[in-house]
């Protein structure tokens, strides 16, 4: 009966033994191939890895090699930058001195532009002085003096204020003046001679109330014999009345033309003589009398303009100009 079990024992340990070698086989095999699929993934991933890094490697080197050039591109900037600084600053200080010119310029200019107005100004007001003083022509020189207002009304001097006054008041003056004196006596001749033509005859010369009462002698021989006072022009022929006359007319004309182109003493003397034939072609009477006073009046009237304002803006602004206020 010992002898029995002793197999059965053997046999179990046998298959006992060969599972624990099965078992101890399929767990090696099984650490063999994890650490095989272990090795596989490290081996892997480090390839992985080692890509990745060779793939970082390059790219670090193309960043390396942006960065060089960037770096290279922001000194060149740095460079064009300073360079267009020093450009900008050489602009700047050339714009200064541009501006500086320029105003130089503009000061001169206006300068120059207020001294020409200034001339032109003076030019005008010798253009109306002698249109008013030498052809009496007093339209013309208000013409002048309003053109040489607008100048002077153009021009921004606080210093022409007393000139634009003084002009003011002289272009009052010659408004005052009309069509001015030659005008006037223009005028005057003109009616001086229509009054010269309507004179009563020699024979009509005597008003009917004005002759004294006749003596009787006279009144007896009045149907026969004709008595009248004897005198210059009761001695005048028709023929030397008719020259006496038309030498009036030619005395009246040469007056005129005197008195247009201003000649005072030929005005004078033309008038003179008027006088001289009035008394000899016509005898004393009121008419007479008072065609002798307006040709006296017509003598002693004056030819030129008899303001005193006038010229003095001229005078003023040669003052002003000499003086350098006007600059």
């Amino acid at each position: 009966m010992s002898d029995t079990p002793t197999p059965r024992r053997s046999r179990t340990r046998a298959l006992a033994a060969a599972a624990l070698l099965l078992v101890f086989g399929l767990a090696g095999w099984y650490a063999w191939h994890t650490w095989q699929a272990r090795q596989a993934a490290t081996q892997a991933r480090a390839s992985e890895e080692a890509r990745q890094l060779d793939g970082m490697s390059q790219r670090m080197d193309t960043l390396r090699g942006d960065l060089a050039a960037q770096g290279r591109m922001i000194r060149d900037a740095a460079a064009a930058n300073r360079v267009l600084r020093d450009e900008v600053l050489g602009l700047g200080q050339r714009n200064a001195l541009l501006e500086e010119t320029v105003a130089r310029l503009a000061a001169s200019s206006r300068q120059g532009s207020h001294a020409v107005r200034l001339d032109e100004a003076e030019l005008l007001l010798v253009l109306g002085g002698q249109r008013l003083h030498v052809a009496s022509d007093v339209d013309a020189a208000r013409r002048a003096y309003a053109l040489a207002a607008s100048l002077l009304e153009g021009l921004d001097d606080p210093g022409l204020l007393n000139l634009r006054q003084t002009l003011a008041a002289e272009r009052d003056a010659l408004d005052a003046m009309g069509a001015g004196p030659r005008a006037d006596l223009q005028r005057r001749l003109a009616a001086l001679e229509a009054h010269v033509s309507q004179l009563p005859a020699p024979g009509m010369a005597r008003e009917p109330g004005t002759a004294p009462a006749a003596a009787w002698w006279q009144r007896l021989l009045a149907p026969l014999v004709q008595i009248s006072p004897a005198g210059d022009q009761a001695v005048l022929t028709d023929t030397e009345r008719s020259l006496g006359t038309d030498a009036l007319q030619l005395e009246l004309t040469l007056a005129r033309a005197a008195l247009e182109r201003g000649d005072v003493d030929g005005f004078h003397t033309a008038l003179n003589r008027v006088h001289a034939w009035l008394l000899r072609l016509w005898p004393d009477s009121p008419p007479l009398r008072e065609v002798v006073q307006e040709l006296d009046a017509l003598r002693n009237a004056p030819l030129q303009p008899q303001a005193p304002a006038l010229d003095a803006t001229l005078r003023q602004l040669r003052a002003l100009r000499d003086g350098g206020g006007g600059r």
